[in-house]
Order: structure tokens, then C-alpha cells, then sequence
């Protein structure tokens, strides 16, 4: 396994995750992004990469509407396809993205039409040598649970899953037997920490200062085989400015001796 860091696609997160003896850094280009100016420093972000010898693990985008009551939404789509060119083009080998429920039509429908869009971003990707997964995380997306995975990732045996305890935690999931079942499908990992209090979410600490069995949890991704990216995501709204740098080198020199 490798240890990275998310950031904004720029120099100083390629500085930062080199000063921390990080082997990659990973992009969120979500749906408050800007998804034209990040395109059009798809260049400067490939010499940064080797400028720095920091690879890009992943490139993901959150939150974007992908379905509609009639159907695949084509611009959403145009945008998965461009976000997977760019990553072809940084030799980053995941594109992440989720998918979003429409209230108005069943669950059966739903579903339907995220595996008819999931299928085309998938084929796409193949062609590419990209490969797709989808996020645990509930922003605008559905596909965060077994029941999602049961019908979906089981029709789409090539499907992944990007997996972060955080989210199974805050939902009220077993975010241990969701790795037992289905860790086999983990593509790439995100380490934040979290900590419940009367039953509500308080904070997103860094790794090892919260309450998650981090232990366990990487006894289960050995024992299922995962060799791919352990990707440290800043999320908290108290870890800021200098005191959120710390918790960076926190998170750093809690997770290193994990990788055996």
C-alpha cells in the first residue's frame, strides 16, 4: 500500500506531500469545481507530477447529478469522460463518482439508470485504462451501502469501490463487516478520522485521534488483498491553518508503520 494525500491540484500540495514523504497526491474535482480551468492545467499538473517524482492516485468528483426523470444527464456524462482523458493523460489509473437519487422514480429505476451510466463511464475508462469505482460517501449519491452494492456492483463485476470508514460510521453502519464483505472490491481508500458523540457526528480528527479501529481495519485490508492507495483527507473544520498542518504530520507518522 501506498500513503497519499487529497489536495488542490497544484504546486504546493505536490510540495507538501514530497516534504512528507508521500508517494501521491489525489484530486477531488467536484461538482463546486471548476471543471474547464483544471482541464486546461492538465499539462502543467504532469510536469508538477514529475517535477516533485509524486504520482496522482485518483481523480474523483463528488455531488454532480447524473440522472434524471428522463434518463442520463449528457452533460454529466461529457464531464466523467473529459475527467477520465485527464487522467489517462497523468497516468492516474481510478476515476471515482457516485450517483444521484431521483425521488420521483423507484429504487429499481434508479438503479437501472446508474448502471446504464456507470457502464458507459466504465467502458470509456477500459478504453483508457482508467478504472471506475464509486464513493461511500451519501453527497448526492446512493451507491454507499450493501444494498446499493448488492444490485449494482454485483451486476458490474469490474465496478470498485472507494472506501472511507468516516462515511459507514456517520450513517450507522458496520463499517468493519462492509470491509469483510466486500473489500475484495476496494480500489482506493480515504483515512480521516471521526468521532460520535450522543449519537451525532462531532469532528473529522486526524487518523488516530478518533474513534475508528484503525487496527482492524488494516487487518482486514491486508487479509483481502489491497495494495492500493491509503489517501489522507483533510476534513475538519477545527484542524486548520497551522495546527491543521499538524495533523497531517499526525496522520502521517500514525498510518507509516501500518505498511508493512
Amino acid at each position: 500500500m501506498k500513503l497519499g494525500l487529497i489536495g488542490n491540484p497544484d504546486e504546493d500540495t505536490f510540495r507538501k506531500a514530497k516534504e512528507k514523504g508521500l508517494d501521491f497526491v489525489e484530486f477531488c474535482i467536484n461538482v463546486n469545481s471548476d471543471v474547464d480551468s483544471f482541464l486546461n492545467d492538465v499539462g502543467m499538473i504532469a510536469k508538477l507530477s514529475g517535477n516533485y517524482e509524486v504520482g496522482i492516485q485518483s481523480i474523483g468528483r463528488w455531488g454532480a447529478d447524473r440522472i434524471s426523470p428522463t434518463g442520463i444527464i449528457e452533460e454529466e456524462l461529457q464531464i466523467s469522460y473529459q475527467l477520465i482523458d485527464a487522467a489517462s493523460q497523468l497516468n492516474c489509473g481510478n476515476f471515482i463518482c457516485g450517483c444521484n437519487y431521483v425521488d420521483t422514480l423507484s429504487y429499481y429505476e434508479n438503479c437501472s439508470l446508474a448502471i446504464e451510466y456507470l457502464s458507459k463511464v466504465m467502458e470509456y475508462g477500459k478504453e483508457k485504462g482508467v478504472k471506475i469505482s464509486t464513493y461511500n460517501c451519501d453527497w448526492n449519491n446512493f451507491i454507499c451501502n450493501e444494498m446499493a452494492w448488492t444490485l449494482i456492483h454485483e451486476y458490474l463485476p469490474d465496478l470498485g469501490i472507494k472506501f472511507d470508514p468516516s462515511h459507514s460510521r456517520y450513517a450507522g453502519r458496520d463499517y468493519l463487516k462492509e470491509m469483510r464483505d466486500w473489500g475484495e472490491r476496494f480500489s482506493h481508500v480515504h483515512i480521516k478520522g471521526s468521532v460520535i458523540i450522543d449519537g451525532e457526528r462531532f469532528d473529522d480528527p486526524p487518523a488516530g485521534l478518533d474513534q475508528t479501529d484503525w487496527n482492524s481495519f488494516m487487518a482486514i485490508l491486508y487479509a483481502k488483498g489491497y495494495d492500493a492507495g491509503l489517501s489522507i483527507e483533510p476534513h475538519s473544520d477545527n484542524w486548520q491553518g497551522e495546527l491543521g498542518e499538524k495533523g497531517i504530520d499526525y496522520t502521517v507518522d500514525f498510518m507509516k508503520p501500518f505498511l508493512i
